[in-house]
C-alpha cells in the first residue's frame, strides 16, 4: 500500500464529506477510494471513519490521525517546493473563513488581490457567522472576532472591534439620547442572536462590568435585516462597529452610550502551527495580517 497516497485519500474523504466526493476530487473511481480507506484502516488496526452510503463521520482515532496526515502532507509539499524552480511560489488550494459581513467588506478584497498576484492559487472562501474547527473542516486560515479558546492554533491579533449601541436619528428625536445603560430597559431593542444569544447586553460603568436585560422586541439571526430595522427606527441595536460605521458616517444611525462600551473585541488571524504551513498559507497569512492591521487602524 502507498501510505502517502492512502493518507491523501483519507484527507480528501474527510474534506469532501463522502467517499463519492473524494473520488471526484482525486479523479479516481469510488471502489478505489473504498479499497484505499479499508487498506489504511487495516494497516493501522483502527477504524478511522463510520460510513454510510451518503456520508462519513470521523471516529476519535480518525480525528487525531487526520491532523497528523495534514501536517505530514503539508511538510512534504514544502519539501518539494524547496528543491524545485517553484520555490517560494504559492500554489494549490487555500481554504479561508471569516464572518459574513466582515468577510464581504474586508477579507474578500484581500483575497482577490492575493489571487491576482499568485495566479496558481485556488481559493475557497467560506463566509460564516459561526465558529468553525479548522482541523475538522479543512480550513487553512480563519479570521475571528472575539476571544479565542483554541490553544492548538496560532493567532495573530490584527486589531480590535468596538461593540456599539445605535439608533436612528428619528428614534433619538422621540426618546432623547440615552444617559446610562439602564435607560435601555425602557426602550425597544433589536437583538442579533449571533452577537448576543440572550437579551443581556454588557456595558462598563465606573470600571465594572454591568449586565442589562433589554426589551428585545425584534430578535434576528441575520445582521443586514437587524441593521435595516434599526435604520427604520424599530429600536436600539447592539452591533459591532464595522457593521454600522458607514451608516453612522451617512447620518442614518447615531451612536449611543459610547462612554459605557465594554472592552473592544480582538480580531485575530488564526492558523495551524507554523511547521504545518504550506507556502501559500504562509504568504496569505502575512498578506492578510498586514492588510487588516492597516484597515483596523482607521
Amino acid at each position: 500500500m502507498d501510505k502517502l497516497n492512502a493518507m491523501n485519500t483519507f484527507v480528501q474523504i474527510a474534506d469532501g464529506g463522502s467517499l463519492t466526493a473524494a473520488a471526484e476530487r482525486l479523479g479516481t473511481s469510488l471502489p478505489t477510494v473504498v479499497r484505499t480507506l479499508a487498506a489504511l484502516e487495516e494497516a493501522l488496526g483502527v477504524r478511522l471513519m463510520n460510513r454510510t452510503t451518503r456520508k462519513v463521520t470521523l471516529t476519535d482515532e480518525g480525528r487525531n490521525y487526520l491532523e497528523r496526515c495534514r501536517s505530514i502532507l503539508a511538510d512534504i509539499e514544502d519539501a518539494e517546493l524547496a528543491v524545485t524552480d517553484r520555490q517560494g511560489e504559492p500554489k494549490g488550494k487555500l481554504v479561508i473563513t471569516a464572518p459574513v459581513m466582515f468577510g464581504k467588506l474586508h477579507v474578500g478584497p484581500i483575497v482577490t488581490d492575493f489571487m491576482k498576484q499568485y495566479d496558481k492559487v485556488q481559493v475557497e472562501l467560506l463566509l460564516l457567522d459561526r465558529t468553525v474547527n479548522l482541523i475538522d473542516e479543512g480550513i487553512d486560515v480563519a479570521v475571528r472576532i472575539g476571544h479565542l479558546d483554541d490553544s492548538s492554533m496560532v493567532a495573530r491579533q490584527v486589531g480590535e472591534i468596538r461593540q456599539v449601541v445605535c439608533a436612528s436619528p428619528e428614534l433619538i428625536g422621540k426618546t432623547g439620547t440615552l444617559k446610562q445603560p439602564e435607560d435601555l430597559t425602557r426602550q425597544n431593542c433589536i437583538r442579533v442572536t449571533g452577537l448576543t444569544p440572550g437579551p443581556t447586553w454588557r456595558f462598563r460603568k465606573n470600571g465594572k462590568l454591568q449586565h442589562i436585560t433589554v426589551n428585545d422586541t425584534l430578535v434576528c439571526n441575520q445582521i443586514d435585516a437587524a441593521i435595516d430595522a434599526c435604520v427604520d427606527g424599530i429600536g436600539f441595536g447592539l452591533f459591532l462597529s464595522y457593521q454600522v460605521e458607514s451608516l453612522v458616517r451617512e447620518g442614518k444611525l447615531v451612536y449611543n452610550l459610547t462612554e459605557y462600551e465594554p472592552a473592544p473585541l480582538p480580531v485575530n488571524v488564526i492558523y495551524s502551527r507554523p511547521r504545518f504551513m504550506s507556502t501559500r498559507v504562509r504568504a496569505f497569512v502575512d498578506r492578510i495580517t498586514q492588510d487588516l492591521q492597516q484597515v483596523l487602524k482607521q
